[in-house]
């Protein structure tokens, strides 16, 4: 399993993507940063979180796109699939690939706490809980997009069906507004991303929202494990 996770990481810098996602992440995240802290003249990093909930939705499946689809479109999935490693630990090297980017992409949340203590009083424990649910949501939409990924050798449609799924998710609390249903509503609300997440930024840690992100990271990535069986005795 470490040799997978070692080669994924290394992919992720020996081609343009890993240094696009993390500077593209950084640039948002300072972006945010600047216009709704440094300009305005406050500490409080809420909105800065909230903002960057969107820009995840769009990096994470630049981060997943190529991890399954290209083994696909290049036949290294036989081997793969045949090496002396179990499926379980193929898809968690995989997803930890992506994870470690992910993190390093959110160090930017590090440095910006930094930049801010020469001017303000950062509250600590706020930004680290925001990397935290991060870590958490993020884990969320990494196993979603790795089986996308598992599904196709495009890597672009693996891509965009990301893109579609997140964006999906994004527009749950809209469609939820809207619902006259109040059992509907109750179902979509419980299900919304943004909430649990808005939850994290304003300091609120329930056990329900941690639950709920570790709920849905393993049972994506047990869905993937699937699709993976199949295909080993395809």
């Amino acid at each position: 399993m470490s040799a997978i996770l070692k080669r994924e990481l290394a992919a992720y810098f020996s081609s343009p993507v890993g240094y696009i996602v993390t500077a593209a992440f950084m640039f948002f995240s300072g972006f945010f940063f600047y216009v709704q802290c440094l300009n305005i003249g406050t500490s409080n990093m809420y909105a800065v979180f909230q903002s960057m909930f969107f820009i995840v939705l769009f990096v994470i499946p630049l981060i997943t796109m190529r991890l399954f689809s290209e083994e696909k479109k290049y036949k290294t999935d036989q081997a793969l699939l045949t090496a002396p490693v179990s499926l379980a630990g193929i898809v968690t090297a995989k997803f930890l690939s992506a994870f470690v980017m992910l993190s390093v992409c959110l160090a930017s949340y590090v440095i910006e706490g930094i930049v801010l203590s020469f001017i303000a009083s950062p509250d600590w424990s706020v930004i680290i809980g925001n990397i935290f649910s991060m870590m958490m949501m993020g884990a969320a939409f990494i196993a979603i997009g790795l089986f996308i990924s598992s599904l196709t050798e495009n890597v672009m449609i693996a891509a965009i069906g990301s893109f579609a799924v997140n964006l999906v998710i994004s527009l749950v609390d809209s469609i939820s507004a809207n619902l006259p249903v109040p059992f509907l509503k109750g179902l979509l609300d419980s299900l919304s991303f943004q909430t649990k997440y808005s939850n994290f930024a304003l300091g609120i840690v329930q056990l329900s929202d941690v639950v709920f992100f570790v709920s849905v990271t393993v049972l994506f990535l047990f869905f993937t494990e699937r699709v993976l069986e199949k295909r080993r005795w395809a």
